[in-house]
Order: C-alpha cells, then sequence, then structure tokens
C-alpha cells in the first residue's frame, strides 16, 4: 500500500468507527421500522371498574405503557353520550368545535373537523386505513368515506363480528391505521349499572377480545419491523344504577392506556385528554399536524411540562367543601416556583379552598358545585388556576374577592412582537372583572386583556408589543367581584413572534 498504512491499521481503523457509529446504526434501524395505528374503544367502560375486573390484558397494557385518566364535559356544552365523545376522540377537537351535541349528529362540523383517517388519506393516500364498529354511527357517519375501508358490524354479530373483523384486518392485511369500537361494556351498563357483576363481565369479555386483537398484531409476519402504537379508551362512563348522559363525575369518566416506543412502562399521566388520541395518530404515522386544523389534540408523545401541574404533589383534600369527598386530593394556595398571589386587597373569610387565586384540579373544582359549568373548563389540562368568587361566598366573609396571580419573569426582545399564550374559561356575572396585564423590567403594569362577559373555554394568543430595550416581561391575572363566578387559567407562556 503506497500509504504506508497496514492493512491491520485499516481494519482496527474501521472496527472502531463501526463500534463508534453503532448507537446510529441502531437508531436509523429504529427509525426504520414502519409505524402504525390501533386504536380500541370500549364503550362506556370506566377505568376504575377495569382495574376492579378480571382484565388481564388491558391490565398488562397498563403496567406495559400509559394509564391516563381523563374527564368530559357536560350540557350545555353536549351530553355524556356516545356521539360527542367518539366525535372529539376521533376528530381530535371537543363539541365545540365538531358540533356533535346529540346522538342524531344534527348540525354536525365533521367535514371541517374530520376524522383522523380522513387527514391521513389526504396526507399519505397510499397508506390503509380501517374502522369497524358495533355502534354503527362511528363508521357510517364519524368516520368519512374517504376512509378506506368502514365497517359497520350487523346488529345480530355485535361485538363478536366486530372482534373477528379486527382480527382478520390486522393479521391479514397491511393497515397502517385502524380504529376497532367494542359496545358491549355500555350495553350491560345500561342494563345493570356499572356497580353489577354483569359490569364487571362484560369488562372481562371485552378484555379477551381486545387480547385477540393484540395476538393477532403480534403474530404478523411483519411485527418485527413494526412500530405499533396502541391506544384504548372511552367515550363516557356510566352511573353505578346504570345509564350516561348527565354531569356526575362517574359519567364524565374516560380515560387513555396506551402502549408504544416512546412510552414508559407503568407511567400515569393526568394532562392527557380526549382530543389526544387523534393528535397521537396523526404523530406516530409522521403527519405534522398544520394550524389550519384548530387540533384541540397534542401528541401524548411529546409532552409539554406546565408549572401549574408540578403542583400535584402540594394538593390536599377538602377543608371548607363539604361535598368533595375525603379522599379527593385536588387544591393548594402555594404557586409554582417563580409565580406568586398578591392577596393584599383580599377580603377575609370565606370558603378556605378559594380565599383568592388557588390551584385545582378537574375532580376537585367540578365536586364543589355540580351543573355551574365548571365542567366544561374543557381545554385546561392536569392542575389549573381559578379564582372563584361564587364558591368563595358560601361562607360568611368580609371585603371583596380582589387576588392577583403573579408569573414569573419571561425574557423577551426589546422592540420586538411576542405572544402571550394561556388556555382561560372565564364566566361573568357583574360587577365581576378579571383583568390580563403585562410588566416589562419591573415597570408599571399595563392591561392587554379585559374580561367582563362570559368567555367559553379557549386558547388566547395575545401580541405583545415589547417596549425599546426591554428584557423581561411579567403577567398578572387580577380577579375583581364577590359572590359571582369564576375564572380559570392554565398553560401560561410568552415567546417570540
Amino acid at each position: 500500500m503506497s500509504s504506508g498504512i497496514s492493512r491491520r491499521s485499516l481494519l482496527v481503523s474501521a472496527a472502531a468507527l463501526a463500534a463508534s457509529a453503532s448507537p446510529l446504526a441502531t437508531i436509523a434501524h429504529a427509525a426504520a421500522r414502519t409505524p402504525k395505528v390501533l386504536v380500541i374503544g370500549l364503550d362506556g367502560a370506566l377505568l376504575n371498574r377495569i382495574k376492579d375486573a378480571e382484565t388481564p390484558t388491558l391490565k398488562g397494557l397498563m403496567s406495559a405503557g400509559l394509564t391516563a385518566p381523563s374527564a368530559l364535559y357536560c350540557a350545555p356544552l353536549a351530553p355524556t353520550s356516545s356521539g360527542p365523545g367518539w366525535s372529539t376522540l376521533i376528530t381530535g377537537v371537543w363539541p365545540d368545535k365538531h358540533r356533535v351535541v346529540n346522538n342524531d349528529f344534527t348540525g354536525h362540523q365533521l367535514a371541517r373537523y374530520p376524522d383522523f383517517m380522513t387527514r391521513i388519506e389526504a396526507a399519505r393516500p397510499g397508506l390503509r386505513t380501517y374502522a369497524v364498529a358495533s355502534w354503527n354511527p362511528i363508521t357510517d357517519i364519524v368516520f368519512s368515506a374517504k376512509v378506506d375501508a368502514r365497517i359497520s358490524t350487523p346488529a345480530a354479530e355485535y361485538d363478536t363480528g366486530t372482534t373477528a373483523r379486527a382480527v382478520a384486518e390486522v393479521g391479514d392485511g397491511d393497515p397502517a391505521a385502524v380504529f376497532v369500537q367494542l359496545d358491549n361494556v355500555d350495553h350491560a351498563g345500561h342494563s345493570s349499572g356499572a356497580a353489577s357483576q354483569a359490569y364487571l363481565d362484560a369488562l372481562h369479555g371485552v378484555d379477551t377480545q381486545v387480547g385477540r386483537i393484540l395476538s393477532a398484531v403480534k403474530s404478523r409476519p411483519t411485527y418485527g419491523t413494526e412500530d405499533w402504537l396502541i391506544m384504548v379508551t372511552a367515550d363516557h362512563g356510566h352511573t353505578d344504577a346504570g345509564g350516561h348522559g348527565g354531569s356526575s363525575w362517574p359519567e364524565r369518566q374516560t380515560f387513555l392506556i396506551a402502549t408504544g416506543p416512546t412510552i414508559t412502562p407503568g407511567s400515569v399521566r393526568h394532562d392527557v385528554r380526549m382530543p389526544d388520541v387523534a393528535a397521537s395518530a396523526l404523530a406516530h404515522l409522521g403527519i405534522a399536524v398544520d394550524p389550519a386544523w384548530e387540533l384541540d389534540g397534542r401528541p401524548l408523545q411529546q409532552p409539554r411540562p406546565d408549572a401549574f401541574d408540578a403542583l400535584r404533589p402540594r394538593l390536599t383534600g377538602p377543608v371548607d367543601e363539604s361535598g368533595v369527598g375525603s379522599g379527593v386530593l385536588g387544591f393548594t394556595h402555594t404557586p409554582p416556583d417563580g409565580w406568586s398571589v398578591d392577596n393584599s386587597r383580599m377580603g377575609t373569610g370565606g370558603v378556605t379552598e378559594w380565599r383568592g387565586w388557588s390551584f385545582t384540579t378537574d375532580e376537585f373544582w367540578t365536586k364543589t358545585a355540580r351543573d355551574q359549568q365548571r365542567e366544561n373548563n374543557i381545554r385546561a389540562r392536569g392542575v389549573f388556576a381559578v379564582a372563584d368568587g361564587d364558591e368563595w361566598a358560601d361562607k360568611t366573609f368580609t371585603g371583596s374577592f380582589d387576588s392577583t396571580l403573579v408569573s414569573p419573569p419571561y425574557d423577551v426582545t426589546g422592540g420586538a412582537a411576542a405572544t402571550l399564550t394561556y388556555t382561560t374559561y372565564y364566566r361573568q356575572e357583574a360587577p365581576q372583572k378579571g383583568e390580563v396585564l403585562v410588566s416589562y423590567d419591573g415597570g408599571a403594569p399595563v392591561a392587554v386583556r379585559t374580561y367582563t362577559a362570559d368567555t367559553p373555554s379557549v386558547v388566547e394568543r395575545l401580541t405583545l408589543r415589547v417596549p425599546a430595550g426591554a428584557r423581561t416581561a411579567r403577567v398578572r391575572f387580577r380577579y375583581t367581584g364577590g359572590n359571582n363566578w369564576y375564572w380559570t387559567v392554565d398553560g401560561v407562556q410568552i415567546t417570540p413572534s
């Protein structure tokens, strides 16, 4: 060799290069696996009863992946019924967008907010999409005709036929996305109630059917080269006596059980909401979400840490609120690191839990008083901040409710635009008022948004004109009122525009 390098040296160098590249090779190999999605919907299934029942398949999925309990809305947004529930899960948006507010689907906006498989077909038409359901409106209405296969199981075959079709598709076909809905748990809930043995037996039966579908997935000849995201969920819960559609906590229950390559085994999360199912399916298949779609869902593979959610370990049980339940942990007055609450103008007395801005959960807050629309704080996640003059005034107090939630300083660029983003839900009764104020570099706060009318749950995005030379911005949320209504805030951030 004219270079003077020996053959041995070349072999050693090649071996060293191979060794150093092996992690990259492993990553490349993993990335080359074919992504596939399986969503299984268990109509009317309650997570706590799954845990009580003989359900080895579902419990195995929980051990191997993520368990995320979640809660629904209620009227007047939509009842806790199948039409709104399945539409929310499948489209990735809440009922105020898809407008499915009953089981008749009258006035729906599914063309504007289509199902996730229709979006797959638009982005990557070469991928096969398949949906099969025992409750026929799912495959007749919610999934559009653009889906490759929509199978409505004949009533005589019910879940047995749905399972057999799903097993055949995942076992012998080449689908990229499969949706399966099984109905018998809901049937048992209506006929016998969620507290019954019949309901537990139905869960055991559906667990066996889920097991058959998963066995078909794992028996695929190409399974070793595939990357399956498996999600199991439900459209609503049931009362102990049987039935749903109302605002009780059992009726509002849903969940997500998920396994996949980026999901930590045995993990539990409280920030997952119903629309995340559709967004997660799209993300797993590598389909970018267009902001114009206005999805409410977030991919569960891409969690967004939130300062308020870090407070969950600090939550305590009720003090003055007698209707919440002694076992429910759900409030604290201690703000996250960097945040503060200014109660210098706050009245005295009142209900302890709501004296000034508090940090709470959906379960704790909605159980304080049902059917006052607290249930429709749909775009908040996990732990959120609330100023609730109505509940505070349920015990003797003096003065008025005047409390300000103060953020930590956010970095900004002087002379440039920035965007203040937060999730909010505001219910008005005069003389109540909500003000959002921003101060720069410790200067005087200036109002950038004022609330004096009902505002449904929304994600606000306010453009800030940062003064020249400014380096930080701090946000204040000031609620003033008395025995009025409430204001929630979550997901606060300032980012460059």
